[in-house]
Order: structure tokens, then sequence, then C-alpha cells
């Protein structure tokens, strides 16, 4: 049986990928956090006196499980309801400026070093922005097997499908991902 101490760290051990998981998939910070925070008081409330070796197959089950669940009650409240924050443009990116960026007067190097960060941070973000326009079965089992290092019998113990659906889904995923990056230019 997992202790207190055991639990808590095993929750903190997890969390920000579960996020990251969460937010691949919703697309929606807020959402995803709501759904890791689910999915922990689930885990902690039903399952806290399993062992430890049984939490992280459990813990994915949960998270699944939550993120299907908000999927739904999106269908339900966008069927229902109009959300007119939905209508409105968004212009505003954050406030961040280029040219205050790369308006000082810093040597060759510091600007090579800002220009490395710039490019490693928009092929990130190309990398994830393929990674949310996978089908949702795609996604979820790319990033069990290859975010999460889940092996091929866990991830298809936590996605309820078989060991040759999770191989099918990561082999179509890594296809699909390697054309559009291609495509893009960038060559992992």
């Amino acid at each position: 049986m997992a202790t207190e101490q055991e639990l808590s760290a095993f929750l903190k051990g997890v969390e920000k990928r579960a996020f990251k998981r969460s937010f691949f998939h919703v697309r929606d910070e807020d959402a995803a956090l709501d759904i890791v925070q689910d999915s922990m008081l689930k885990l902690s409330q039903h399952y806290g006196d399993k062992p430890i070796n049984e939490l992280p197959m459990l813990f994915q089950r949960i998270l699944s499980n939550s993120t299907l669940d908000w999927f739904r009650r999106q269908k339900t409240q966008k069927a229902l309801f109009t959300h007119f924050s939905d209508l409105e443009s968004s212009d505003d990116e954050g406030g961040f400026d280029w040219l205050e960026t790369y308006a000082t007067n810093a040597d060759e190097a510091a600007a090579r070093n800002v220009e490395n960060l710039t490019e490693r941070k928009q092929t990130l973000q190309s990398i994830e922005k393929e990674i949310q326009e996978l089908p949702a079965r795609q996604r979820e089992a790319f990033l069990m097997r290859y975010w999460e290092e889940m092996d091929v019998a866990e991830t298809a113990a936590a996605m309820g499908c078989s060991e040759g659906s999770v191989k099918t889904h990561c082999f179509r995923a890594i296809q699909t991902l390697s054309k559009a990056l291609k495509a893009k230019g960038i060559e992992l």
C-alpha cells in the first residue's frame, strides 16, 4: 500500500507531464489544469490505498477518462450555449514586442544566442502545433509512448485498446508529424 508520502511524491512527479499532455489534448491551459487536478483528486480519494507500482497506470487511465469527460461536457455545452468570447478576435498576443527584444546593443555572441533560442522556440512551437493537430487517439498514443515513456502494454492498458492499435496509432502519428515537419523544413 502506498504511504501518504509516496502518493504525494508520485503526484508531484507526474504533475507537469500530465498537465502538458492534457494541454495538448484540450488546447486550453485552465481546462488542462482542472483535468489534472481532478484526476489527482480521484486517484488519491479512490485509489490511494493501492500499491505504489499500480499508481502510474491508474493515474493514466483516470487522466484519459477525465479528458474524455471534458470533451463530452464541451460538446454538450457548445450545443446549448454560444460563448460571446469565442466570437471576439484576439488581437492582443500578450504584449511581447520583438523590437524591444532585438533593440539592444549586445555583442555578436549574445545576438547569436538570442537567435538560436528564438529558432529553437519556434521549432518547438511548430512541433507542439503539429502534435495538437493529430487525431485524438494518435495524439494520446504518441504522448503516452514518447512523452510519458510508457511501453506498448502500459499504453494499451491505459487507452483501453490492443497493443496492435497502440502501434498503429503511434506509427501513423510519427508519419504525419514527420511529413508535416519536413514540409516546414524541420529535420529531426
